[in-house]
């Protein structure tokens, strides 16, 4: 059975986000929430995104690209949280271990996604989507975007009674996607080089 990706790299035991650190980020984040700067907009998420800015400026400018689209109001503050949430999870857990993801490996990250989803695509016959794959590499990380996205979709559905676009939710979740794979091998692991990073 073809279960794990064909293009994608596998992800190192030693580089998978444990499922308490997605925990504590999302705490976090909910306080954090509570906080508004004199504009009224939540002044600690904007340091948040500055500093993943600063640090991860290619993947930074990535998810920028997306979210600067016209997006429908659910996707894009679902794109924001969970871009940042990812990264933070990262952050937290590999602290002083995580390397910068560059444009060509950025790149490269894209390309596998991409080159995956046509294999899957022309295989139908598989049992396991794209995101399914994912999942195995990064399992908490995929669970926790699954958790935030289906309560943003209820919660919309039930408090403004509308539909949420779903092409622009697949857009920021797949932009995501690329975020959890490419931080995935920006980890240096046990006895690993700074140099050897994403090599």
């Amino acid at each position: 059975m073809w279960a794990r990706g064909a293009a994608i790299r596998p992800v190192p035991a030693w580089a998978i986000v444990p499922r308490e650190a997605f925990t504590r980020v999302e705490s976090q984040l909910s306080t954090a929430d509570e906080t508004e700067d004199d504009d009224g907009e939540n002044a600690q998420m904007h340091r948040d995104f500055a500093r993943f800015e600063e640090t991860q400026p290619a993947l930074a400018a990535h998810a920028s690209e997306v979210l600067g689209r016209p997006l429908d109001d659910t996707a894009l503050a679902l794109g924001y949280f969970l871009t940042l949430a990812v990264w933070l999870g990262f952050e937290t857990t590999f602290k002083g271990r995580l390397g910068t993801v560059d444009e060509s490996h950025l790149a490269a990250t894209r390309t596998a996604l991409a080159v995956e989803e046509e294999l899957r695509a022309s295989h139908a016959e598989e049992p396991l989507d794209l995101e399914d794959v994912v999942a195995l590499e990064q399992p908490h990380a995929l669970a926790f975007m699954n958790e935030h996205l289906e309560a943003a979709l209820e919660t919309t559905s039930v408090a403004e009674d509308r539909e949420v676009d779903l092409d622009d939710v697949h857009i920021v979740y797949r932009m995501v996607v690329v975020v959890v794979l490419a931080l995935s091998h920006a980890v240096q692991g046990p006895g690993q080089k700074s140099e050897e990073l994403l090599a």
